[in-house]
């Protein structure tokens, strides 16, 4: 994530966050009768896709798969910025990856720094990590091992729970889509800004189709709720990955972000075709 909200939005309740929907429904109330789609965001063509958008916002660039060795401190307060959907050294999330990976890999070339990354978790500081991590990060990147295990924290953290929850309120592939991107950028957990409150936020003037609602209202709530909530980080204040990307889907009625795709971020133009 580059543009992260408050320190502790995406590291809060994560393992148990994850954990928990391996087994059940994400905030799925009692009523809720989704029926779940045949092609969902989790399709792998559909998954490319959001995999490009998100790097389109986070990258400027649709080359998502360039971005495992990605590494820099953005002066967001969150320490190193690194991977293809932004782990944090102060947030926790690389943290986790770099544990899995020494699991799968013990002795590899990130290993000798799980101690600093364990004091440096909830601040900015480089502490242990500087000067080398940087650059083993990057050799690190050349190790499919490591690359899957960035796959795996992006789905176990981010994309499963967003596609889970999409599919329980009966959004299709763009609503799924939207509560992705939101993840990404703002995390999960109790923080007032984060995806479960912003979801909550829209439920207040709109209901899913899950609930009985009409979808294109109810994601137009949705991303309403999103835009309040990044204008309430500097870092956020830039709407346009909602404005001119997912509002334009959204008004061609294009839920299942069916090709071709045109849309821009931060003044920068993109298309899929």
């Amino acid at each position: 994530m580059r543009h992260p909200s408050t320190p502790a939005a995406r590291r809060t309740v994560l393992a148990l966050f994850g954990a928990a929907l391996a087994t059940a429904p994400f905030l799925r109330p009692p009523h809720a009768t989704a029926s779940v789609r045949a092609t969902g965001l989790d399709d792998p063509a559909k998954k490319e896709i959001a995999m490009q958008l998100v790097s389109s916002a986070e990258n400027s660039s649709l080359d998502w798969k360039a971005q495992y060795q990605y590494i820099e401190d953005i002066g967001d307060g969150r320490g190193y910025t690194a991977g293809i959907i932004g782990f944090c050294s102060g947030t926790g999330d690389m943290l986790d990856l770099v544990e899995l990976y020494t699991d799968r890999k013990p002795g590899n070339v990130l290993a000798k720094y799980l101690p600093a990354l364990r004091r440096v978790d909830g601040t900015e500081s480089h502490d242990g990590l500087d000067p080398g991590f940087p650059g083993d990060w990057r050799r690190a990147a050349r190790d499919a091992e490591f690359r899957r295990a960035q796959d795996h924290e992006r789905d176990r953290v981010y994309f499963g729970p967003a596609v889970r929850q999409g599919k329980s309120d009966g959004l299709r592939v763009l609503g799924q889509f939207a509560y992705y991107d939101a993840i990404v950028m703002h995390g999960d957990g109790h923080d007032p800004l984060s995806f479960r409150n912003i979801r909550k936020r829209a439920l207040r003037t709109a209901n899913p189709p899950a609930w009985g609602g009409d979808e294109v209202t109810y994601l137009d709530a949705f991303l309403d709720a999103r835009v309040w909530a990044m204008k309430q980080e500097e870092a956020h204040s830039d709407t346009s990955r909602v404005d001119t990307a997912q509002r334009v889907f959204l008004r061609k009625r294009n839920l299942d972000l069916d090709p071709p795709l045109d849309w821009k971020v931060y003044g920068d133009s993109y298309h899929i075709g």
